[in-house]
């Protein structure tokens, strides 16, 4: 089992959706929460509420991971506050959605720099203290877009692929050494990602609460797993792109998106 009480965890994306359900799972296992995002008044608001409710210590670092020097900063800040990092959560993402040409380049070099490169960095930051001590975790939120090539989301599934492989990877360096590195995958979950794409065509199936994607990621913490997907559906939805050449599985994924772009 992680040792939650009395550890701190710095959550990325911690104004809304997933990020803020992370925030008050956490807070209510006892650890005093560090919330990263642009809207600081969000933040604010929502460390005052968990304050109040759970007794635990709250801070607040707007930042926007877009940027080059993002991570530095945010361990800077960190460490001049004289805070420690006991469990990252790279939650922080966004989405772009239509044909490849179509997209403006700089919204997808931003996505490639907040759901790659931002991820990189603060594990970089953070992660050899938790091998120093002997005690932590990463949690790196992926997406069952991940597993395939998706055409029309061409961008953002090959990030979260790479956020996969990235996970898997670091699990096995640091599996021995106390610090468990967690890919988590959710499907389509009731948060702004699809509606701030523009892209409600890629909500495939039934949304999941953030709730029950959190609940299933500390699950998978607490048993070290390297990497878990959220509810039993997105499972099976995640072994068919194994099962079939990845051409067809893109050819597959790009149908079910493209049949109802404008």
């Amino acid at each position: 089992m992680f040792q939650y009480q009395g550890k701190t965890a710095l959550i990325t994306g911690a104004s809304s959706g997933i990020g803020a359900a992370f925030v008050h799972a956490l807070a209510a296992r006892g650890m005093s929460v560090i919330l990263v995002a642009r809207s600081e008044e969000g933040m604010n608001s929502l460390a005052a509420e968990v304050k109040q409710k759970h007794q635990v210590q709250t801070h607040v670092i707007a930042a926007d991971l877009s940027q080059l020097d993002a991570a530095s900063k945010i361990g800077q800040i960190v460490a001049e506050r004289g805070l420690t990092v006991d469990l990252l959560i790279n939650n922080a993402g966004f989405m772009t959605h239509g044909p490849f040409e179509s997209i403006d380049p700089a919204s997808e070099t931003n996505e490639v720099m907040v759901n790659i490169a931002s991820v990189v960095g603060l594990t970089h930051t953070f992660l050899p203290g938790m091998l120093a001590r002997r005690a932590g975790g990463v949690i790196n939120v992926a997406s069952v877009a991940g597993f395939q090539p998706i055409p029309y989301l061409a961008v953002y599934a090959a990030s979260k692929a790479f956020v996969i492989s990235f996970s898997v990877a670091l699990w096995e360096e640091c599996r021995d050494r106390n610090v468990c590195v967690m890919g988590l995958c959710p499907g389509t979950t009731s948060t702004e990602l699809f509606d701030r794409a523009s892209a409600p065509e890629a909500a495939l199936g039934k949304p999941r609460t953030a709730q029950q994607v959190v609940t299933t990621a500390l699950n998978g913490l607490d048993k070290k797993r390297s990497l878990i997907v959220d509810g039993l559906k997105n499972r099976l939805l995640s072994l068919g792109p194994r099962l079939i050449p990845r051409w067809f599985a893109a050819q597959c994924a790009g149908k079910a998106v493209k049949s109802k772009t404008k």
